[in-house]
C-alpha cells in the first residue's frame, strides 16, 4: 500500500501529477490510501477506484466531510475501504484531522506528499511517516509555489523524490522483498511481476538474537543490518516488529532503529 496525500487546493498540475501516479501504481498491485481530503486526496482516490483505494476518515463512517465527497466516499465504502478509530456518526473537528493522518501514514509502506506548503497538514503525516519507519517520497515544486515550500523542504531533509511510480517502485522493491521485480512498459506503466518464493523458515533463537547482537543505542539503518546479519530481509524485519511490541526498540524515521536500553 501506498500513501499519496498534499494540498487541498492541489494545482492542476499536481491533481494531473496525483491522477497518473496513483493510475499507475494501482497497475502494479499497490493499494493507494489517502484521507478522502479535498484536492490532492481526491485526486489519488478517484484515480485507485478500479484499482484499489483505502481513505482514512477523520470523523465516523456515516459521518461525510468534506460534503463533496460523499458520493465518493460511498463508492469506497462499496468496492474500496473505509477506515476510522471513531464511532459512525461523530462529526470531525480540527483536532482530529492530525490524529487521522498518523494512520494514513500507518498502513502505508511509503507516503508520497505532492504539494504542501510550511505548515500543511501533509507534512504531519510525512512526519508520523519517518517515525514509524515508512518510506517518505515528495514531488519537487516551482519555488516561487506555496504549495511546493514543504515539498521541497522534505527534499532538503532527506526525502526521496519523485517523478513517476518508478521512483516509488524503486524505493520498495528492496523492502517488499526480491520476490518482485518491477519494469516499465514503453507507455510508461509500471507492472509488478511476483514470483512464487520459498516459505520462510520458522524464526529460531539464535536468529533473534543475531539481530539483537547487531544493534545498539546508535541507530541503524535496517538495510544496513540486513546485511550484516546476512538474513532475510522478511525475517529481520518480523524481529524488529516482535522486538518493537515488546518494547524493546526504539525507531528513528528513515529506517533508523536502536535498541532500548543496550549497553
Amino acid at each position: 500500500m501506498v500513501a499519496i496525500v498534499g494540498a487541498r487546493n492541489g494545482s492542476a498540475v499536481g491533481q494531473k501529477f496525483t491522477k497518473m501516479i496513483a493510475s499507475d501504481l494501482g497497475q502494479t498491485s499497490f493499494v493507494i490510501a489517502s484521507g478522502l481530503a479535498r484536492g490532492i486526496d481526491t485526486a489519488a482516490h478517484k484515480a485507485a477506484l478500479e484499482t484499489g483505494t483505502l481513505a482514512v476518515l477523520a470523523g465516523g463512517l456515516c459521518s461525510f466531510y468534506p460534503p463533496e465527497n460523499a458520493e465518493l466516499q460511498k463508492t469506497i465504502g462499496d468496492i474500496g475501504l473505509l477506515v476510522s478509530e471513531r464511532p459512525p456518526a461523530f462529526n470531525p473537528t480540527g483536532k482530529d484531522f492530525p490524529r487521522r493522518n498518523r494512520l494514513i501514514s500507518g498502513v502505508a509502506a511509503a507516503t508520497v506528499i505532492v504539494e504542501a506548503a510550511k505548515r500543511s497538514g501533509s507534512l504531519i503525516t510525512a512526519r508520523f511517516a519517518a517515525e514509524q519507519g515508512r518510506e517518505v517520497l515528495t514531488v519537487p515544486g516551482h519555488p516561487l509555489d506555496p504549495r511546493a515550500a514543504g515539498t521541497n523542504q522534505l527534499l532538503q531533509d532527506g526525502a526521496t523524490l519523485v517523478s513517476s511510480a518508478d521512483d516509488v517502485v524503486a524505493v520498495l522493491a528492496p523492502i517488499l522483498g526480491s520476490g518482485a521485480t518491477a519494469s516499465a512498459t514503453p507507455e510508461g506503466v509500471v507492472v509488478i511481476e511476483d514470483r512464487p518464493s520459498a516459505p520462510s523458515p520458522r524464526l529460531e533463537g539464535s536468529a533473534r538474537q543475531v539481530v539483537i547482537d547487531a544493534l545498539g543505542v546508535s541507530p541503524v539503518d535496517v538495510d544496513e543490518l540486513i546485511r550484516t546479519t546476512e538474513l532475510p530481509a522478511r525475517d529481520v524485519q518480523i524481529i524488529l516488529l516482535e522486538l518493537d511490541l515488546a518494547g524493546r526498540l526504539e525507531r528513528h524515521g528513515h529506517q533508523l532503529v536502536s535498541l532500548k536500553g543496550a549497553s
